[in-house]
């Protein structure tokens, strides 16, 4: 019988498939990395960063839909918008329908560093985890994904609540 407080403990499989997760994470996440700073000169975030603005339809977006999008705080995105900046691959724009809102939107150059390192980006994802997998590993690694995001954007809590000032 179970003790009421116990902790649901891994089996065998679950531990398996939880360490093996967390590795292979780590490990592709190294092997894009490399690739992305020595051909674009940008991190993995950066990279992000660029990419769903170019994705987006007007090229840019609010810096908290960003923030929301890429799962981080928004004193990283901040900071990492400010490197972005600093290199002239993006720039940052009031909203025109409110002043309080700041937008992210791509350069020309930020466009040019997506070009160069897109094909081995896709290479390094492919190589790293696509080609290791037959189509319906692939489907089901999807499956699981979708599933497993869609469990964790309801879960957690990715900015807390603003603290009121005082007066």
């Amino acid at each position: 019988m179970e003790r009421m407080n116990e902790p649901r403990w891994l089996d065998e499989t679950e531990l398996r498939a939880w360490s093996g997760f967390l590795e292979t994470s780590d490990l592709l996440h190294r092997m894009v990395e490399q690739q992305l700073r020595e051909v674009g000169g940008v991190t993995t975030v950066q990279y992000d960063i660029l990419h769903r603005l170019n994705e987006s339809p007007e090229k840019r977006l609010c810096m908290t839909d960003l923030a929301e999008r890429l799962v981080s705080s928004r004193s990283g995105i901040t900071y990492q918008v400010a490197q972005l900046e600093k290199a002239g691959l993006l720039r940052r724009e009031d909203a025109p329908d409110d002043e309080r809102r700041v937008l992210a939107a791509i350069t020309e150059e930020g466009r040019r560093v997506l070009e160069r390192t897109a094909p081995g980006h896709v290479e390094a994802v492919r190589a790293g985890l696509l080609d290791a997998l037959t189509p319906e590993q692939t489907a089901q690694l999807a499956a699981i994904m979708d599933a497993a995001r869609t469990h964790l954007r309801g879960a957690v809590r990715l900015h807390p609540p603003r603290r009121a000032r005082s007066r």
